[in-house]
């Protein structure tokens, strides 16, 4: 069970009203049967629903005491007698829908006490957020305390700001977007449902300067961050706005935590970032593109829609549609695979031939001591 302090639970529900219009079947004489909570395999008892989709917990599958298991059609058969099997081609998921009925997303209002809020022309404002006049808020706004809000923003409706957020001067936040605490904002217009994480910083100069006689000189960058709806933004992630062209960031794109994105950079929709990636200036990637941690791509890049990046990969060139690349410099897979064989095969070769030197050597101090012995 999750800790109760941090997150909220909503009341038991039935099977069918968990997996409701989601791709999940299930005996009908399980219909109602209640399920109190989530839970892992090994952690979960009789009122908990758990998932079962890597082959590595066979073994916990097969000892859960868990109420429901959502699992692959094969692995059906395979389940304790008391378990109630609720098959789907896609149990993780489904797990997620599931768990988010459960424990609904919380917002920024969780924990605060609101008699302190000012109602204010239908919206929750903090007494202590400084609001320029000329800003224009939505219906269902929440504003919390010592954030800033500057001339000409533009906030939809249901936009939540925690606190010591700080929105640039003509900032606009499409509705239902969530901004945490300690964010930064500017030269930016954000799309609907997008989440920013604490810390993260949007829309700061991008890393631009010119040198002439032994100096270098900042070039003004003129453009602006542009973030699509449905996109979640990690904690102290930061991305520059671009230098003319704008820097953009596709919809329903994750980026995690501590990632740093160029200006100009255009990333297309549905894309992860894993966390400490980098990716320097006017680089493209496109649709559904997969960077593995700490991945760090050159400037003037394209990056193929489906493109697969491995963790720590160093990508100094185009990368196809679909390819997938590993190292630095980063090369297809499966000469990135045949790289380490040789090299492994190189090492073990070195050793080998060390220790036939070093054999001889010993053997020729032996003779050698036999002489004089003699």
């Amino acid at each position: 069970m999750a800790d109760p302090r941090f997150f909220q639970r909503t009341a038991s529900q039935s099977i069918a009203e968990l997996c409701a219009e989601l791709p999940v079947t299930f005996p009908d004489s399980a219909s109602n049967r209640l399920i109190d909570d989530v839970a892992p395999l090994d952690h979960a008892g009789s009122g908990d629903l758990s998932f079962f989709e890597n082959s590595q917990y066979l073994d916990q599958m097969q000892s859960t005491r868990a109420a429901a298991c959502l699992l692959l059609p094969i692995y059906a058969d395979k389940l304790p007698p008391s378990v109630i099997p609720l098959v789907t081609d896609n149990p993780y998921w489904v797990y997620a829908q599931i768990a988010a009925r459960l424990y609904p997303p919380t917002d920024a209002l969780q924990g605060l006490d609101t008699a302190s809020f000012q109602s204010i022309g239908g919206n929750l404002i903090h007494p202590t957020a400084i609001i320029d006049p000329t800003a224009k808020l939505g219906q269902q706004c929440v504003v919390g305390a010592y954030t800033v809000i500057k001339a000409g923003v533009e906030l939809g409706h249901r936009v939540q700001l925690g606190t010591h957020v700080v929105l640039g001067q003509g900032v606009i936040l499409g509705d239902d977007t969530l901004i945490d605490d300690h964010v930064a904002i500017s030269h930016s217009l954000i799309g609907q449902k997008v989440r920013i994480y604490r810390g993260a910083k949007l829309g700061q100069p991008g890393f631009g300067y010119a040198f002439y006689q032994g100096r270098f000189t900042p070039v003004p960058q003129l453009g602006r961050v542009i973030v699509e709806d449905g996109v979640e933004i990690g904690a102290n992630t930061t991305i520059d706005r671009g230098s003319g062209p704008d820097t953009i960031i596709g919809s329903g794109s994750i980026i995690d935590n501590l990632v740093q994105i160029g200006h100009n950079v255009v990333i297309g929709k549905g894309c992860v970032l894993v966390s400490q990636v980098g990716i320097a200036g006017s680089t493209k990637l496109g649709d559904y593109v997969q960077l593995g941690g700490q991945a760090g791509l050159t400037g003037h890049l394209n990056i193929g829609s489906g493109a697969k990046i491995g963790a720590q990969s160093g990508v100094m060139r185009d990368i196809q549609a679909g390819m997938v690349v590993a190292g630095s410099p980063a090369v297809e897979i499966r000469q990135f695979g045949r790289q380490a064989i040789a090299l492994t095969k190189l090492v073990a070769d070195n050793r080998n031939v060390g220790k036939k030197l070093v054999n001889e050597g010993s053997k020729k101090h032996d003779d050698s001591t036999s002489n004089i012995n003699d």
